[in-house]
């Protein structure tokens, strides 16, 4: 069964060209192939200033970037996001991205009894993040900490399960080209069965 993909490309270069790129490639061109429907944000060319107050948390957006991102992610059956591993964490762009997403009530909400409204229900996620580090040693010395948060209280907390990950360490320098080719292909695959 067609579905559609709402990818959320959270590498900060707007210039593309890194491995970040190269998975989210790999995974719509599959999904495209296998007649799903794709749509991609790419963070890093959205121009947002950061929310500093509840009045701008609360404010329905007007940004034409974050008002195309809610139309996406709206309509998508899944979602897949793809980022770097920096300094612990996902970049600045990518969280400041999802707090504009979210304002105005977007992915969660509160009724009139004082209740959350998870806003995003019916959709799954996969996410994949890209580190210098083993993945064995985010995960277990680290606990997987950001990514726990980005799982638990975002994605899951506004209705989106399942959440899949998928970790890839040590991505960077010559020596790696079997395994980051083994990971494109790894994407190819979650794309045409869009999981």
């Amino acid at each position: 069964m067609a579905r559609r993909i709402a990818i959320i490309q959270g590498h900060p270069d707007p210039e593309g060209g890194h491995f970040c790129h190269a998975l989210a490639a790999a995974y719509r061109d599959a999904a495209r192939a296998a007649g799903h429907s794709v749509d991609l944000i790419d963070t890093a060319r959205l121009d947002l200033p950061y929310i500093r107050n509840k009045a701008q948390w609360d404010a329905a957006p007007t940004d034409a970037g974050i008002l195309d991102m809610q139309r996406v992610v709206g309509a998508a059956d899944h979602l897949l996001i793809v980022y770097p591993l920096w300094l612990g964490d996902m970049p600045a762009v990518l969280k400041s991205a999802l707090e504009h997403l979210s304002r105005g009530g977007f992915v969660m909400a509160v009724d009139d009894d004082g209740h959350w409204q998870a806003k995003l229900k019916g959709k799954s996620a996969r996410v994949v993040v890209t580190m210098g580090m083993p993945a064995l040693v985010y995960r277990l010395f680290f606990l997987s900490h950001s990514l726990k948060s980005l799982e638990r209280n975002i994605l899951k907390f506004s209705g989106v399960k399942p959440v899949r990950t998928t970790l890839m360490g040590q991505v960077e320098g010559e020596s790696r080209k079997a395994r980051r080719d083994g990971w494109l292909a790894q994407m190819r695959r979650l794309g045409s069965d869009a999981a």
